[in-house]
């Protein structure tokens, strides 16, 4: 995709506004002075907005942004912003947009989160922060989202209200570039995309690709992903990255070689963790809140040589209100209010199930897992798992969850199934805790029972 995008636009369409690159500032003059619902053609060349810091293109309802081969428009490292405001159903197609330089979590391209845009066929690329923000009804189609400082996309909204996003056919690559986990360590603001409370996303048949950190983070809040067709290789971190969240179908990608940068920074530093190709952190299916689907169903994909597999983890301290939680201004979906899940109201049903993000009813069926440690580059065995796991809950004092109470809950009473699936190479398995990791013999016997019907000899399931 990155640099092929064929050009459609060798010549202004009827009406359209015509835009020269050869005079600075034209085309937010242009934008200004028309009425919602221009139409702008971009001539070949550099376009340029201004000296100013805050120069920036503000388009009104319904206006069109066409590129001519070769147009671009050049923030020149001095403009923060390319696409700002709030005016709906804009579309932007085949133009480069490079050298902006958005603040942390901001971004150059739909910089207010406003509903209905479409980005299309463009290249968005080299720029700080991130280069698109998304609102409800954004289509983001066939794009190169490359080498941006922090994200390829930010999809937020203030007031959670994303609904309806699609991103299909683009090429997500090398983004973080400004590598922001190593100048906030912790700070969860790095990857391909990252995604806050969206109800409702479609990403589908994209090439997510040697991002520095997570390919797809999906975090707090969101629901009913559909995750499909995607090529996902190469990434530092997790391939997919669905953390306290609801409600997924990730079904037929390929993820490869994910994860191996990461996974080696946890085994050098001796850390058990399973780090994954797919982490499911405090994430379920709940039938409670709509969506597609009331499981987190991973079916049909092709796992091949990420540093582990799957890993689906429940931090037993993590909840609404508990100063463990690191998304500590939200509640769950299920109850909107964090001081409501105290003591002594969080004791009981309904609070003491609602109050948490739980990992449960994840269906993990007629996946193919192969895994070679010579390929990884493994040499000392924290690697090629599968991880359904917990830890023994502590903090805080008042919290019902202490114990092994969300270790015994996630391992054999939230509806967990690995069933079906083939595996080549030497799997091991880690249930309820870091401390066990079992053969497939063990995994598939009793108390555990998982993976029945699967392969583990490199074969089709067995029934």
């Amino acid at each position: 995709m990155c640099d092929n995008i064929a050009a459609t636009y060798p010549a202004a369409p009827a009406g359209a506004i015509v835009v020269d690159p050869a005079v600075a500032g034209d085309l937010v003059e242009k934008t200004d002075a028309a009425p919602a619902g221009s139409t702008f053609w971009l001539k070949p060349g550099v376009h340029t907005l201004g000296s100013g810091q805050y120069d920036q293109v503000v388009p009104k309802n319904g206006d069109t942004f066409l590129g001519a081969p070769g147009a671009v428009v050049d923030g020149k490292g001095r403009n923060n912003f390319a696409f700002t405001q709030h005016a709906t159903d804009v579309t932007i197609s085949n133009l480069t947009v490079q050298g902006f330089t958005a603040p942390q979590d901001q971004s150059v391209v739909n910089h207010d989160s406003a509903d209905g845009w479409t980005i299309r066929n463009s290249t968005i690329q080299d720029n700080r922060g991130a280069g698109l923000m998304a609102g409800a009804r954004q289509k983001v189609l066939g794009n190169c989202l490359r080498d941006n400082g922090q994200y390829a996309m930010n999809a937020y909204q203030e007031g959670d209200k994303i609904t309806g996003l699609v991103v299909q056919g683009n090429e997500i690559v090398g983004n973080n570039a400004d590598d922001w986990e190593n100048k906030q360590p912790g700070c969860g603001c790095s990857g391909g995309i990252k995604f806050w409370a969206v109800n409702g996303a479609d990403v589908r048949a994209n090439w997510v690709h040697d991002n520095r950190g997570v390919g797809l983070w999906a975090d707090t809040n969101n629901n009913d992903f559909l995750i499909e067709d995607n090529l996902i290789e190469g990434n530092d971190g997790e391939g997919v990255f669905y953390e306290i969240s609801y409600n997924l179908i990730l079904r037929d990608n390929v993820l490869r070689k994910n994860a191996l940068v990461s996974g080696k920074e946890f085994a050098d530093r001796g850390d058990d963790f399973p780090e994954a190709s797919v982490y499911l952190s405090e994430s379920g299916g709940d039938p409670r809140i709509p969506a597609r689907t009331t499981k987190i169903d991973i079916t049909g994909n092709t796992f091949d040589n990420n540093w582990s597999g799957i890993t689906v983890w429940e931090n037993a301290d993590r909840f609404c209100n508990s100063p463990a939680n690191t998304s500590s201004g939200d509640c769950t979906r299920l109850v909107p209010k964090v001081s409501t899940c105290t003591t002594p109201a969080i004791d009981k049903s309904p609070l003491v199930d609602s109050c948490r993000w739980k990992s449960q009813n994840i269906d993990v069926h007629a996946n193919t897992f192969a895994f070679d440690p010579t390929v990884v580059g493994c040499t000392n065995g924290m690697c090629g798992r599968m991880a359904l796991l917990s830890n023994y809950g502590t903090y805080p004092s008042w919290s019902p969850y202490k114990g092994d109470v969300i270790q015994n809950a996630i391992t054999f009473r939230q509806a967990n199934s690995w069933r079906g699936n083939t595996y080549s190479g030497p799997w091991k398995f880690m249930p309820f805790d870091t401390s066990r990791s079992l053969t497939a013999a063990e995994w598939t016997a009793a108390p555990y029972g998982q993976d029945v019907c699967s392969s583990f000899a490199g074969g089709a399931p067995t029934c």
